[in-house]
């Protein structure tokens, strides 16, 4: 029996090597769309040593309509793109052209190959400094290049389920966090950096008091929102997807453990990032599966796998973030 083709780009990634994970799990054979520069190989090896899955190293600015990757397939998952926050305030141009256009350069492969369903990750950060809990109805208000650029593609999505009639979802990911997190060379998820100074014997580097409550979401519950978003009859609907149960840094930093080092919080950042979720539960019938602290402890159990992160200190943090106060304000 054949299988259904899902594509999946930005499929080597974190979350994009998880919802491979799930929809292979699903009986689905998955095209991955990934130029490597954020993914891993290791994140999907399984799967291209079986032949549920199959690569295609490609950057999505360079996509053509006729790309092999789109035929035939059924659903398109669009997590491809630049996801370090604190770089957008120095390479706006490079978020644009790769979160936008790159987008568009992805719909117009899905369009052309007449796929049944087109999902789009779209980002919290939209909504910037929110009221919480934040409804998908919330003014949107993004503060920073990154959160701009990821809204601009999620413009781009729904432009063409209105227009050209593709059909299209938009999933906004509030915090997700997991297994095979990010680790790049640029300063960014909270996980890589504590668990790496964790190894190192380093003090946790804190922003702010540690009071700040993110709306951390396990990435297999993610990647089932996504799978139940492209398998679902609607069509046009914007979705938020968080655990709608926020938890402080101090909380993850008690379950980590270790010495603490404050440094100052950055403007343009929100206290708390809060999902309301009502409108997935009702409309998907999901709803958020991992425990907050199960899912964090699954995690110290396998620290090992951030031995080769980025070891950051309170001064390369404080080098790696210059840019953002002075252009948003703060103190340093």
């Amino acid at each position: 029996m054949t299988r259904p083709v899902a594509v999946v780009t930005g499929g080597a990634g974190f979350i994009g090597s998880h919802l491979t994970d799930a929809l292979i799990a699903r009986g689905y054979s998955v095209r991955i769309v990934d130029n490597l520069t954020g993914g891993h190989l290791d994140n999907v090896k399984q799967h291209l040593d079986d032949g549920t899955a199959r690569l295609f190293e490609s950057d999505i600015l360079e996509l053509e309509p006729s790309h092999e990757a789109f035929r035939d397939s059924s659903y398109v998952f669009h997590l491809a793109g630049i996801g370090d926050i604190v770089p957008s305030i120095e390479r706006p141009a490079e978020y644009m052209d790769v979160n936008v256009q790159g987008t568009v350069r992805v719909l117009e492969a899905a369009r052309a190959n007449q796929v049944k369903k087109v999902v789009y990750a779209a980002s919290s950060s939209c909504y910037g400094l929110a009221a919480t809990p934040t409804t998908e109805d919330h003014p949107i208000d993004p503060c920073y290049p990154y959160a701009l650029s990821k809204y601009l593609g999620e413009l781009a999505a729904r432009h063409w389920c209105q227009v050209y009639k593709l059909p299209v979802n938009t999933v906004r990911i509030f915090n997700a966090y997991g297994p095979r997190v990010r680790t790049t060379g640029a300063y960014g998820s909270v996980f890589g950096v504590f668990f790496k100074q964790k190894l190192s014997g380093q003090p946790l580097t804190v922003v702010g008091d540690g009071t700040q409550r993110r709306d951390f979401v396990h990435v297999t519950d993610v990647a089932e929102a996504f799978c139940r978003a492209a398998e679902t009859p609607l069509s046009g609907r914007v979705w938020n997807c968080g655990a709608d149960d926020p938890r402080s840094v101090k909380e993850l930093v008690e379950l980590i453990g270790g010495e603490v080092v404050y440094m100052p919080k950055r403007p343009g950042e929100p206290d708390c990032t809060w999902a309301d979720t009502t409108r997935i539960r009702a409309d998907l019938q999901w709803k958020p599966s991992m425990d907050f602290r199960d899912g964090v402890r699954g995690m110290l159990n396998d620290i090992n796998r951030w031995s080769d992160a980025p070891l950051w200190t309170t001064d390369s943090i404080a080098k790696a973030t210059k840019a953002w106060f002075t252009t948003l304000g703060g103190d340093a």
